[in-house]
């Protein structure tokens, strides 16, 4: 029989879950700020496939620091 924690979320999962929300956004949204870009783009990290073509467009963009070599 199972238990009667296996049947949903308890409070343990959802602080895990705001925990690793916050180690993503949190990172993304500081780098977004310094290249010029809103930090709410680093909501987009959480869309699967969106994320990875944010990842190359911002590969590609050209950054304030000038041209890395």
């Amino acid at each position: 029989m199972m238990e009667y924690w296996m049947y949903g979320y308890g409070p343990g999962h959802w602080l895990w879950f705001i925990v690793m929300i916050a180690v993503v956004i949190y990172p993304v949204g500081r780098i977004l700020s310094r290249i010029g870009f809103s930090p709410l783009w680093s909501i987009v990290m959480f869309i699967p496939l969106v994320n990875l073509i944010a990842l190359w467009i911002l590969a590609f963009t050209e950054w304030p620091g000038g041209k890395a070599e």
